[in-house]
């Protein structure tokens, strides 16, 4: 038997009544500072700000760790802040991650802290909402920030909170997210041992968790089509190149790419197209079109596959449409990795604060993060926390990055018990 196998009994026969008592002051925390965060998040939600631009955010997750006494690091990755929390004991070092970004969407929930933030994205105004959840993460972590600054003498160890901006994808033309957060040291001085992170689902009913080890969540890769006709009177086609059909066409045979050139019985895989823009008139054939979308694989050859086949269908639908077209490719998210042995470990500390039968194993998921990008260079555990309300609402269940999407404020107690918990066990164990 190896020496993690040993890990929660060594904490049963060394330290009952200590675990006991912290466990239940953790707790005790936590729901003190409930309402808190309830209110911290629904004043997040009001105020969205899109990637690399969450600077009212950021100052407000500052400014509550300065309150704490934690140490903070501001201006990480552009808007990130750091804060880093000394134990009273000596040990090892653990980051929890938040993201603070927002997306363009226009928010059409009934709540009273409902977003009325609108803005110019790609040259469209639209409204901004925090239709993914990210401000229960911030709010969350926030909780966890206060919370263990309370017991920092029993602490044995370092945490290091990381709010992180633009987990959606900094804007065109700049770097930003938890890549740019490693690039710049994040995860140095001090040297972090591991990391955890949870993402809220609106699909997961309250007080329940959700996890697996390894792969769980997909890589993600942007993609966008350029394609050039030739501009004509909309009475005479003939006169000119149609973009537009010839990207409908495009659209409709990288469809074909997963269905008939992947081995889905291997891994999931989606090409989706997510905008298609060109025109400017209805009598008019434009000279251009612009195809955007994402590309999500859990395996790497496959997502290989992707790219190749992407390439060879639009190049050649262009070429017996007459015109032309190029794919561009962004920086991919890898695969969302959970440490195999810091998953095993971990589990039972959320099987302990939720109950083992409220902590699910999940199947992978298609859905993509870059938290990834942490998880690569450290032994990572991220965790689904569910968000749907037990009972009925008008917005229950729907989905992610959708203006109707719902978050129960009733499941973010868990959260901060859940991430709390994690940070203390493993300094405790480690």
């Amino acid at each position: 038997m190896c020496s993690s196998d040993l890990t929660p009994i060594f904490i049963l026969l060394f330290f009952p009544a200590y675990g006991n008592n912290i466990y239940k002051k953790i707790e005790t925390l936590s729901k003190k500072y409930e309402k808190s965060v309830i209110a911290w998040r629904r004043h997040i939600h009001k105020n969205p700000e899109l990637s690399n631009r969450e600077f009212l955010t950021a100052k407000y997750v500052s400014d509550h760790l300065k309150s704490l006494n934690i140490k903070v690091q501001e201006g990480v990755a552009h808007t990130g802040v750091v804060g880093i929390l000394e134990g009273g004991l000596p040990g090892n070092v653990v980051a929890l991650r938040a993201d603070m970004d927002a997306l363009p969407v226009t928010e059409r929930v009934e709540l009273p802290f409902a977003s009325k933030v609108k803005t110019i994205y790609k040259g469209v105004e639209v409204g901004v909402m925090h239709a993914c959840g990210h401000d229960t993460h911030v709010a969350i972590l926030m909780g966890v920030a206060s919370v263990l600054s309370e017991i920092r003498d029993e602490i044995e160890g370092t945490v290091k909170f990381i709010f992180q901006p633009a987990e959606e994808g900094p804007p065109a033309g700049e770097e930003g997210g938890a890549e740019l957060m490693v690039k710049q040291g994040v995860l140095v001085n001090p040297k972090v041992d591991a990391i955890f992170g949870l993402h809220i689902s609106s699909n997961v009913p309250i007080n329940t968790l959700m996890y697996k080890p390894g792969g769980f969540m997909a890589s993600a890769t942007s993609f966008e089509i350029k394609i050039k006709g030739k501009q004509s009177h909309g009475s005479r086609p003939w006169e000119g190149a149609d973009p537009i059909v010839a990207g409908a066409q495009i659209i409709n045979n990288i469809q074909t790419i997963v269905s008939r050139n992947l081995d889905l019985t291997k891994e999931a895989a989606v090409v989706t197209v997510g905008r298609f823009q060109s025109g400017i008139r209805s009598n008019i054939i434009p000279e251009d079109a612009t195809i955007e979308g994402t590309i999500r694989a859990l395996d790497y050859e496959m997502r290989d596959v992707i790219y190749k086949r992407l390439k060879e269908i639009v190049v050649n639908t262009a070429k017996s449409n007459n015109v032309e077209a190029e794919v561009i490719y962004g920086t991919p998210y890898p695969i969302t990795f959970n440490n195999i042995n810091l998953t095993e470990k971990m589990k039972t500390t959320l099987f302990r604060v939720a109950g083992e039968s409220n902590v699910l194993l999940s199947r992978a998921s298609t859905g993509a993060e870059d938290f990834s990008y942490f998880a690569n260079e450290v032994p990572g555990f991220f965790f689904r926390l569910g968000g749907m309300p037990i009972e009925d609402h008008p917005n229950k269940g729907f989905s992610h990055h959708t203006p109707d999407f719902y978050i129960d404020d009733g499941g973010l107690l868990l959260g901060i018990i859940s991430m709390s918990n994690l940070a203390f066990d493993y300094l405790k164990t480690n």
